[in-house]
């Protein structure tokens, strides 16, 4: 063979093999562009769910941001006001006879007309008239203007949740009602406003008067007792296990099962608590004690693992340092490898307490699925909390329960998304790149 047929030979060999390079090169490269796309799209997905998300119980919830008031004059006649106990006062009968009587409408015998009068007005008007005649009883015998919120199905009607095109055995308002409601409207004594009670009062049977107030105490103070609970105890776990204990078959075991409760479901813990801290301990039911006890039973494995994996990520270096100058091994963890991991403790914590605070079943299990009136002050009594305030209202039988809900949801929502901003920004604010 001459050297010329070589030379080919090896040229044709070197083009083969570089050929083979260029194409494994050209699909590399094509596996890394499509999984850049893959990423691309799973956000985009991600973000088309949370936008959708947003958008519906945003869509149901606006309404209910706003509500409708009525302002009425109302003579206080000296016959029928109680100056004793004005609560007794049937100031809604009061104030629809008198509405009726300035329009010319007479009532008939079985004071249908005063009723469906009455049945424009929420309940809040009794209460309003008759803390105004305790304070002022001088204005017995007067004509005073009273604002009081719409019931909640004439709320209903003026944010375009009932029609009038809907027949009249189908819908909860009649058209005498709607006729009245629009004249009222027309004569200016029908207004909207931003709905503050939404956010000042507690739970009510009236969905007008129905808030989020005690329901968000209720959830702070199941926060309050999970995190004194289950923070120091997770920590603490973690850095014993993590730094002290001794590796053998025992701590295996309770690395193992930390790891199997961090995947047992929400209802386990609300079974164990209601055996546990109610039947067993006596503790008192539906309180934020009991309430924060199984959170934090449930938000301990999470906890745990999160702070070892923080622990973890601390270079040995810094251990290595510490111990060669002389420092114990107590003085090694706390002084030095605790605050370095810090960041991540503290975002393991937060993530923790947004899981526990959107948690429902083990809520409901010991007992927070109850009527609770009013905002708590104390955590052995019972309270409310977001989640189970959430499960109440959508399966109330008003509608108007339903339209909160969304707004409920939102509320909570807005308490999640803050909760890991927080864990976002503390991570970044702290968090050491070796």
């Amino acid at each position: 063979m001459t050297d010329a047929t070589s030379d080919r030979l090896a040229g044709a060999t070197d083009r083969t093999r570089l050929d083979r390079l260029r194409a494994g090169l050209k699909r590399r490269h094509a596996k890394e562009a499509r999984f850049k796309w893959y990423g691309r799209l799973a956000i985009a997905a991600a973000v088309l769910c949370l936008a959708i998300l947003l958008f519906f119980f945003n869509d149901t919830a606006n309404t209910e941001f706003y509500t409708h008031t009525v302002t009425v004059p109302v003579y206080m006649d000296p016959a029928r006001v109680d100056r004793a106990y004005p609560q007794g006062s049937n100031f809604e009968q009061l104030a629809a006879e008198q509405q009726l009587a300035r329009w010319g409408v007479q009532d008939d015998a079985a004071g249908r007309a005063s009723a469906e009068m009455r049945g424009l007005f929420s309940s809040e008007l009794k209460f309003v008239a008759a803390d105004l005649v305790a304070k002022r009883p001088d204005i017995i015998g007067e004509t005073v203007p009273l604002a009081a919120p719409l019931s909640d199905d004439a709320d209903l009607y003026l944010k375009g949740e009932i029609s009038k095109s809907t027949p009249e055995d189908q819908r909860r308002l009649t058209d005498r009602q709607i006729a009245w409601l629009e004249r009222m409207q027309a004569e200016g004594v029908v207004g909207a406003h931003f709905n503050t009670a939404l956010f000042t009062n507690g739970d009510s049977t009236q969905p007008e008067l129905a808030g989020v107030l005690g329901a968000v105490v209720g959830s702070a103070l199941l926060l309050m007792v999970t995190a004194l609970i289950a923070i120091p105890l997770g920590v603490g776990a973690a850095v014993w296990l993590e730094e002290f204990a001794p590796k053998n078959r025992l701590t295996d075991i309770i690395e193992v099962n930390i790891n199997n409760l961090a995947a047992v479901p929400s209802i386990v813990y609300g079974l164990l608590g209601l055996a546990l801290f109610i039947n067993w301990m006596h503790l008192p039911r539906a309180s934020p004690l009991v309430g924060g006890l199984v959170l934090a039973l449930m938000a301990l494995p999470t906890l745990v693992i999160a702070t070892r994996s923080s622990l973890k990520a601390v270079p040995p270096s810094i251990r290595e340092a510490a111990l060669a100058m002389g420092a114990s091994r107590t003085q090694t963890v706390f002084s030095h490898v605790l605050p370095l991991a810090m960041p991540g403790v503290m975002t393991g914590a937060i993530i923790s307490m947004a899981h526990a605070l959107g948690e429902t079943a083990p809520l409901l299990l010991i007992g927070m699925v109850s009527f609770v009136p009013g905002v708590p002050h104390a955590i052995d009594q019972p309270v409310g909390a977001l989640p189970s305030l959430i499960y109440i209202w959508e399966n109330a039988s008003e509608r108007a329960f339903h339209e909160r809900t969304a707004a409920a949801i939102i509320v909570l929502l807005v308490f999640m998304i803050i909760m890991n901003a927080a864990a976002i920004i503390l991570r970044r604010r702290f968090e050491r790149r070796w």
